[in-house]
Order: structure tokens, then C-alpha cells, then sequence
């Protein structure tokens, strides 16, 4: 059984950073394509990043240049580095893994 557990979110000012971490049992994050998503209030959840079993990243064009996804094969986790952050990136974000299996997401928000 898949489990995620995402950390690391909080209230940033804009232009501020924060990372991510998503911790996973059940799987081996260097074996699969592991992805964050976010959804805002009111808004469908969305694609933020991936990261492929070859290293493979793909970003939303919201994000590119400002995120980075990363992962540690040794200590089984996936990351989001998010820097520059801006008032329209508030929303909880999710870890997603193989199965269509999701944490229980983490809140960012970004306000002055």
C-alpha cells in the first residue's frame, strides 16, 4: 500500500521560497513518476511538476524557472523547491504516486 506525506507548507510573503517534502512507504519514488499538484479554493486540482523514473521533469508553464522538483532515492522522498513565490500559488498542494495514490496535502500560502 502507497503512503505520502507531504510537509512543509506555511505562510511565505510573496517573493519568498519554501520546499516542499513528500515522504513515501509503499513504493520506491526512484522506480515511479511521482508528481505535485495543487489545488486553490474553488479551482480544479492541477499539475505543478513531475519527475519521471529517468529524471525525466515536466513543469506547468505557471511555474517554470521558478520551481524545482527533486527526489532522494536513499531517503525515499520527493521535493518542491518553490522560489519567487506570488499570491496566485496559494493553494494545498499534493504528492502524487503510482496507483493514483495522494498524500493528504499541505497549505501554502503567500501573502504579505
Amino acid at each position: 500500500q502507497v503512503q505520502l506525506v507531504e510537509s512543509g507548507g506555511g505562510l511565505v510573503q510573496p517573493g519568498g521560497s519554501l520546499r516542499l517534502s513528500c515522504a513515501a512507504s509503499g513504493t520506491a519514488v526512484s522506480l515511479n513518476t511521482m508528481g505535485w499538484y495543487r489545488q486553490a479554493p474553488g479551482k480544479e486540482r492541477e499539475l505543478v511538476a513531475l519527475i519521471g523514473r529517468f529524471s525525466f521533469t515536466q513543469y506547468a508553464e505557471s511555474v517554470r524557472g521558478r520551481f524545482t522538483i527533486s527526489r532522494d532515492n536513499a531517503k525515499n522522498m520527493v521535493y518542491l523547491q518553490m522560489n519567487s513565490l506570488k499570491s496566485e500559488d496559494t493553494a494545498t498542494y499534493y504528492c502524487n504516486g503510482p496507483g493514483n495514490s495522494w498524500g493528504q496535502g499541505t497549505q501554502v500560502t503567500v501573502s504579505s
